[in-house]
């Protein structure tokens, strides 16, 4: 079984270097991710010939800094409520934001982004190519600060570090117990 680990985010942009600091502690650990950084055309290519795949990267919705979102992908398309936060935060391009009816959170209105699609749009277009791993899961570390620098806020290192755990026993590492291995 291939499972492919895939980083989106700005390692610059403070929490928005979520998904590349997971990367680095992940490469540190053995294992493969690809760093997608803010061009999600990569990570439609990234799936190709996987089974499995992980996202990981930063998102916005108003929840508590930390808080992970578990997002699986399922046959069904992705709602329209998960947007490149570019959208709502022009400063902040490379974040994502994931908003989620079940938590109460509304959709603002959506501005004019600088990218070509959004993260919904990305996995639709892989699932259309068929490159869609038949197993997607997206996990989303909410941010608090998206400034310029490479410090993560201590809430987002410490979900980061769960989120590290949780990759780690998926994907069988030495170390991890196969009853911590169960999806997500």
């Amino acid at each position: 079984m291939s499972i492919k680990i895939l980083a989106l985010g700005n390692r610059y942009r403070q929490d928005d270097g979520v998904g590349p600091w997971i990367a680095e502690h992940l490469h540190k650990a053995g294992l493969a991710v690809l760093e997608v950084g803010d061009d999600l055309t990569r990570l439609v290519e990234g799936f190709a010939e996987a089974d499995e795949a992980i996202v990981v990267e930063a998102v916005v919705s108003g929840h508590p800094a930390g808080t992970i979102h578990v997002l699986e992908v399922g046959k069904q398309p992705l709602p329209s409520v998960l947007e490149r936060s570019s959208r709502r935060f022009p400063r902040t391009p490379t974040s994502l934001e994931l908003v989620n009816d079940r938590f109460g959170v509304t959709r603002p209105e959506m501005g004019v982004s600088s990218h070509s699609f959004d993260l919904a749009e990305a996995i639709e277009l892989a699932r259309t190519l068929g490159s869609l791993p038949e197993y997607t899961v997206i996990y989303g570390i909410e941010g608090q600060r998206f400034g310029s620098g490479e410090e993560l806020s201590p809430e987002v290192v410490r979900a980061a570090e769960a989120v590290i755990q949780i990759i780690m026993a998926r994907s069988g590492h030495p170390g991890t117990s196969p009853q911590t291995a169960d999806r997500p």
